[in-house]
């Protein structure tokens, strides 16, 4: 994928996300939004896995951490969804871990526990990978 390519899908994927919200309205459970996001995905037929195990290899050795993010789109993009009161650090570093592990040049993170998903619900992630696309 080029970055202008990962960019239009990053709109897709936001746009997604925006209809979820609409529809469902803030203060559900992650677990909510995350099926309804699955739907959602199924219906603008953007490809992606669910719940994808990551694999996390030290010196050689395949370590089972249970490492999970919510969203793969496209092969491309991490997504990972949240429903709480504001961001933190630590969901920021989870998805920079997760782009890295995973060699992806984009992450996007995304709270639904908010009452406008693109003004203050969403935050996105370029790493390494993303500055060598064409």
């Amino acid at each position: 994928m080029t970055q202008k390519q990962i960019t239009e899908l990053t709109y897709k994927i936001l746009g997604a996300c925006i209809e979820v919200h609409k529809i469902l309205g803030p203060g559900l459970l992650e677990s909510v939004y995350h099926k309804a996001l699955q739907e959602e995905f199924k219906i603008q037929e953007i490809n992606f896995k669910s719940e994808f195990i990551i694999p996390v290899n030290y010196k050689g050795i395949d370590l089972d951490c249970g490492f999970q993010c919510d969203f793969i789109v496209e092969d491309s993009i991490v997504l990972e969804i949240k429903s709480v009161s504001e961001f933190h650090d630590i969901h920021k570093a989870q998805v920079l871990n997760y782009m890295n592990l995973l060699k992806l040049p984009k992450g996007i993170l995304v709270n639904f526990n908010v009452s406008n998903i693109f003004k203050e619900g969403q935050k996105t992630f370029v790493n390494k990978y993303y500055e060598r696309l064409n």
